[in-house]
């Protein structure tokens, strides 16, 4: 059975802790909170106050996506709003390995996340830091995007060094992802599903999250 984790930037900002509460209720384990600093990514979302505010709506884990140039220097922040995992992107970290061991040092979970078009053998020495890999199946930035259907290719190649080395990180998967296409994602080795406008924009977002979960 698949982790759901709905993305918060599909969610009605004007009402985020209710949307919270209703994807929660309805079955999700995690939510998935992006954070933009408009330098990494030609978008701008939300900081550790926004996160700190919507903590007590749900004990659901908080799944922080860190889209920002050395998110090193904001991870004691980020832990104080309340994250439960911090993922952070192999492109964006002078010393990636530095910034996991300094997520792990604060007693949370830690992730790596890599781009479509990044070869996942380039984060093979960090496994071993990680509590998840996160693969990006569209160019991150932007909600709404199609999935790019050669990521997962890069979703098995996780899951095949996984299996070589003995690990037990939990592999993500980040963008364009449908009920229609979460079978083909959770073949392919991931274990956590992100999805923004298929479940919040979705007339029944309960339906939505049942169907990914029993992949």
């Amino acid at each position: 059975m698949a982790i759901v984790s709905p993305s918060l930037l599909a969610a009605d900002f004007s009402a985020l802790g209710k949307e919270i509460q209703t994807v929660a209720s309805a079955g999700a384990e995690y939510i998935h909170i992006d954070v933009m600093d408009g330098e990494f990514v030609p978008n701008i979302t939300v900081g550790p106050c926004v996160i700190a505010g919507v903590r007590p709506c749900t004990d659901a884990v908080f799944d922080v996506h860190l889209m920002i140039r050395e998110p090193i220097r904001y991870v004691k922040e980020f832990v104080k709003s309340g994250a439960d995992i911090l993922t952070v992107h192999y492109e964006a970290c002078s010393d990636p390995a530095e910034t996991l061991r300094a997520i792990r040092s604060d007693g949370i979970r830690a992730a790596i996340s890599i781009k479509p078009k990044t070869p996942p053998h380039l984060i093979r020495d960090l496994l071993p830091l990680c509590d998840m890999v996160l693969v990006m199946t569209v160019e991150p930035g932007f909600g709404g995007q199609k999935l790019i259907p050669e990521t997962l290719d890069s979703i098995r190649e996780t899951a095949r060094m996984r299996n070589e080395i003995g690990a037990q990180f939990f592999i993500e998967a980040d963008g364009g992802i449908t009920a229609e296409n979460a079978p083909a994602l959770v073949r392919a080795g991931a274990d956590v599903l992100v999805a923004g406008s298929a479940i919040f924009r979705a007339p029944d977002p309960a339906a939505v999250i049942r169907t990914m979960k029993n992949c």
